[in-house]
């Protein structure tokens, strides 16, 4: 599973003379907060970060003071606020980009009674934007909006790779062998025939959890962020049977997104 990345990944954005450098300090605090560690004190803080105790000290007591955290004085230790999820629900109303896609979404996940979901790339994540969950099956992974799933291990990640600039595919691919000795060879491969799955049929597919096949393709326009579609199943059946019966539809979803998109201008 992907971690936060190191911390001296981050300080050059730190050091950016363009950037406000406490602003910039201050978002990584609200970073560090994940599923299952939603209370963190400062100490943790600073280990995620890569901050000093003072400064993520200062910036805590700045995040209390805007809304943006709550103290927990009895754990002495903070936790994401209210306020966050305003901001969230904020994004995702005003979204043009979901307002489009999600109806063409819902419509071929109730059709054929499949999962469909739109990420976009943060960093070495993939963040959902949304997730239309209408399984066959019952399965135990629940996938909602702000979901963050591994880059190099889903098909989701994979199909933005096959797209994704040049520079940032190598420092992305040169993190994961670093963090990866172990196994490196397999992943590496995997990941480049994803990337020429996606130039030959359009599509890649994996299955990072047990009995979950995922097939994504990447939306590339200008002018807007790359946007990843998928479509998964919970299944005992063989990737190939199971991309054979997807990879139409999914594709069909692409070019209807896109022409959706290019009509918003």
């Amino acid at each position: 599973m992907s971690t936060t990345p190191p911390a001296k990944a981050r300080r050059p954005h730190h050091e950016d003379p363009a950037l406000n450098r406490s602003l910039v300090r201050g978002v990584e605090v609200l970073r560090a907060f994940r599923p299952g560690a939603d209370l963190l004190g400062n100490g943790e803080l600073a280990e995620r970060t890569g901050l000093s105790r003072a400064t993520v000290s200062r910036l805590t007591q700045t995040l209390v003071e805007t809304g943006l955290l709550e103290h927990d004085r009895a754990h002495r230790a903070y936790r994401l606020a209210a306020q966050v999820l305003s901001l969230a629900h904020a994004m995702r109303a005003g979204s043009p980009v979901l307002n489009t896609v999600a109806p063409l979404m819902r419509a071929l996940a109730e059709k054929m009674h499949i999962n469909v979901g739109l990420a976009v790339p943060d960093r070495d994540e993939m963040v959902y934007l949304e997730s239309v969950r209408y399984n066959r099956r019952v399965a135990l992974r629940h996938v909602v909006a702000g979901r963050r799933v591994p880059m190099e291990l889903t098909s989701l990640g994979r199909a933005y790779l096959a797209v994704a600039p040049q520079a940032m595919r190598r420092a992305l691919l040169a993190q994961w062998r670093s963090r990866r000795p172990t196994g490196w060879g397999r992943l590496r491969d995997e990941i480049q025939s994803a990337k020429l799955s996606v130039e030959q049929r359009g599509y890649c597919s994996a299955a990072w959890q047990p009995e979950v096949i995922a097939l994504s393709t990447p939306i590339v326009l200008a002018d807007r962020p790359v946007y990843v579609l998928n479509v998964s199943v919970a299944t005992t059946a063989a990737m190939d049977d199971v991309a054979q019966e997807l990879s139409g539809p999914l594709l069909s979803l692409r070019e209807k997104a896109i022409a959706a998109l290019l009509a918003l201008g």
